[in-house]
């Protein structure tokens, strides 16, 4: 398959739906887009058949590696490959080849070509406080697909309009391309400009940066280094793949033996910053929603790090308790863009992490709208009750 003729296919699925994340490629499927979190069948006149076949799906991976030996020894070796790729006239991807059971899948992530700013994207204010952070860790969690990347590259954006400062980025590809303005960016790929993210890391600690981001954290000793990173006077920004900011300080626990537990307790409570939990919610009208629950580090979370939650003391009461700090849970969000006729009622019960809490805030918001609260009704007193 030639390059021009794949363009040609790739532009069609563009075309085909509105608001497209993804392009799909799977054997026995047609070929599908992925929109609003759901995929959706689609046509071209490139590649005309109803169902792909191994051969297919082969030429569409071969034609995208490009003879890449870095890729296709990783390919063969490890059964997947990550890689950035540009249409000519067009949006940037994020892909991923991968084998199942013997034939080749293609997912590829679109990539808008603007970095977003933390006004456009409405993100809470408190981002803002994160950008102004002068050292320490900003975690930023959720599953893939839910936007992480693009709230980092708004907090990265506005540091970028304000401060005088160098920012080394690690990423796996690079996502957002980051013009310098007031910072001067140095942003490397995994695979082409370093091996791995901890040595990518250790590289970076002797380029002088101010900030550091760090596509994901995938190892014990790529958080070692970065606490190491955080102690030393730099601000570090990274994303692990956790449901809720209590998972994530036990997820970074558990990259430690038990005889290190006390210490990096102790280190973590006094680098850790921000841990900021991020998924997506389809809206009433159409498209989605990114919902947030922020964690900012005080006393309370310290202690909660360094002894270990307890009952009244777990990181989602401290949390739920923590609005003077900025801070929010989850179902907080929900109920919030509840009250805002953004969600139904259905989509914010589904998505709770703790339904009572939910129920609890739709109820309080129905009581201040006049709205029944309960489906019971046509209930009367018993006047012959007890009467003989």
């Amino acid at each position: 398959m030639r390059r021009v003729d794949l363009n040609q296919i790739l532009e069609e699925m563009l075309a085909a739906h509105p608001r497209i994340s993804d392009l799909n490629f799977t054997c026995g499927r047609p070929l599908q887009v992925a929109a609003d979190g759901k995929l959706h069948q689609v046509q071209s006149f490139g590649l005309d058949t109803g169902r792909l076949v191994p051969f297919q799906t082969e030429q569409v991976a071969l034609c995208l590696v490009d003879n890449d030996r870095r890729l296709l020894s990783d390919l063969f070796a490890h059964g997947s490959c990550d890689f950035s790729y540009k249409l000519e006239e067009g949006p940037r991807f994020r892909v991923n080849i991968f084998s199942q059971q013997g034939r080749y899948s293609i997912v590829m992530r679109k990539l808008e070509t603007r970095v977003p700013t933390i006004e456009e994207l409405n993100l809470p204010e408190c981002f803002l406080k994160m950008a102004r952070e002068k050292n320490g860790i900003i975690l930023f969690t959720g599953a893939t697909g839910t936007g992480k990347t693009t709230s980092l590259a708004a907090i990265l954006d506005e540091i970028n309009r304000n401060e005088p400062l160098h920012v080394v980025t690690l990423e796996d590809p690079v996502e957002y391309l980051h013009e310098s303005k007031e910072a001067t960016f140095n942003q490397r790929e995994l695979g082409q400009d370093f091996d791995t993210f901890a040595n990518g890391l250790r590289a970076a600690l002797r380029q002088a940066p101010h900030v550091i981001l760090v596509g994901e954290i995938r190892d014990r000793e790529t958080m070692e280094i970065a606490l190491n990173a955080a102690e030393t006077g730099h601000l570090v920004f990274s994303t692990l793949h956790t449901v809720s900011a209590g998972h994530t300080i036990n997820r970074i626990l558990g990259m430690f033996t038990t005889e290190e537990e006390r210490q990096v307790r102790s280190r973590l409570a006094e680098t850790l910053r921000w841990v900021v939990g991020q998924r997506l919610l389809p809206k009433k009208q159409g498209g989605r929603v990114a919902i947030f629950e922020i964690m900012q580090n005080n006393v309370r979370v310290k202690d909660s790090i360094i002894n270990g939650e307890r009952e009244g003391k777990t990181f989602y009461e401290i949390i739920d308790a923590g609005k003077a700090y900025d801070m929010q849970t989850f179902d907080q969000h929900i109920a919030q863009l509840y009250g805002s006729g953004i969600i139904d009622e259905d989509t914010a019960l589904t998505y709770a992490s703790s339904r009572a809490k939910v129920r609890q805030g739709i109820d309080q918001i129905k009581a201040s709208r006049g709205e029944t609260t309960t489906d019971i009704s046509d209930l009367e007193i018993d006047l012959e009750y007890g009467g003989v």
